[in-house]
């Protein structure tokens, strides 16, 4: 289709052309037989052609110059306004939208390629806003808490009681100050393409079973029965980054639980990959907060988490691990019943 609209509109160019030099050949020729008619003079048929020649050259040439400059403005317009937006986006400014020419002229795919990049450099920014705007906040609350802290410390008739709780206060603060400042670096080195990636097949089963055993004080002491149940896996990954996922989500799953709760870890293979599903029969989350989840610093419930701890890039530095992987993650959870983290990995060959 795209072809046959360029073949007509070549061709309609084409017939212009050869209409504009009919009449320019047709006015030259009978301009010049009336000048020798009216003089009365009538020099050969060669002297009359070649007269007539340059004079048809003359006035085609003469037209489409004075054709072009009147066009010109035209012409340049499409450039002078994709200009402009370049302009405009070089200082900040991404709501451009250029409409130059027809849709499906040249131009006009421009345009719209344009468009399309003014629109993803606006979505760019705006996650840069919002993450410059999630990492000060993050910042900001427990620097006010140690501050606050620091100067009632300055005090005289605070009892030593008070002085140790106030400092372990600041001494939790300052290791959520390590811990964010710690993520905030993993996650950068993560989607930077440039983090040390080195897959090779181990027992998956073995490395949960591990993680697990790890978390025991978290567990234990809030008296949660853990639920395990581990095929034989073997898996090709950066053993190093999926212990941090397994981490992470355990974790999770510990942390959100109450007391005497129960969290479950699966390990089966479904066709080509194995399955690992970390269950919890903790608070849960609404439907809307599901397709969040992953974004960093996104927090399904604020209240609980500034009890709990955590600065909401976990979950963003588990999907980017995952998907270097090439292995994918989901959730299901309803407010109140628990969660269920699903993490899919292809299957290693024998």
């Amino acid at each position: 289709m795209n072809g046959l609209r360029r073949a007509t509109r070549v061709l309609w160019w084409l017939t212009k052309l050869l209409a504009f030099n009919l009449c320019g050949w047709s006015v030259a020729y009978f301009a010049i037989w009336l000048l020798f008619e009216s003089f009365g003079n009538r020099p050969s048929e060669y002297v009359r052609f070649l007269i007539a020649n340059s004079l048809a050259f003359v006035l085609i040439f003469g037209g489409l110059m004075l054709f072009g400059f009147l066009n010109r403005h035209r012409r340049l317009e499409p450039f002078e306004l994709m200009m402009d937006a370049m302009k405009r986006i070089a200082k900040g400014d991404f709501s451009v939208n250029v409409t130059v020419g027809k849709k499906g002229g040249p131009f006009g795919a421009i345009a719209e390629s344009f468009n399309r990049m003014a629109e993803e450099l606006k979505q760019m920014e705006e996650m840069r806003q919002e993450f410059i705007s999630n990492v000060s906040h993050e910042i900001q609350s427990p620097l006010t808490s140690i501050r606050g802290f620091a100067r009632a410390l300055q005090h005289d008739g605070l009892s030593r009681e008070e002085r140790l709780r106030y400092l372990g206060i600041i001494e939790t603060e300052c290791m959520r100050l390590s811990k964010l400042s710690e993520n905030l670096l993993k996650l950068a080195s993560l989607e930077s393409d440039r983090h040390p990636f080195e897959p090779r097949r181990y027992r998956l089963d073995k490395q949960l079973r591990s993680v697990i055993l790890a978390c025991e004080p978290q567990w234990a002491d809030k008296g949660i029965d853990m639920d395990v149940e581990l095929q034989e896996a073997y898996v090709v990954a950066d053993e190093d980054l999926m212990s941090q996922v397994w981490t992470n989500l355990i974790n999770n799953s510990i942390k959100f639980t109450p007391g005497g709760g129960t969290v479950a870890v699966r390990l089966e293979r479904v066709g080509p990959e194995w399955v690992v599903q970390i269950s919890d029969t903790g608070i849960g989350m609404a439907e809307d907060e599901l397709a969040r989840i992953f974004q960093r610093f996104y927090k399904a419930d604020k209240s609980r988490n500034r009890e709990i701890g955590g600065s909401g890039l976990g979950l963003a530095i588990v999907k980017k691990i995952v998907d270097m992987h090439k292995g994918s993650i989901r959730v299901r959870s309803r407010p109140g019943e628990g969660s269920t983290f699903s993490v899919s990995l292809p299957v290693a060959p024998e």
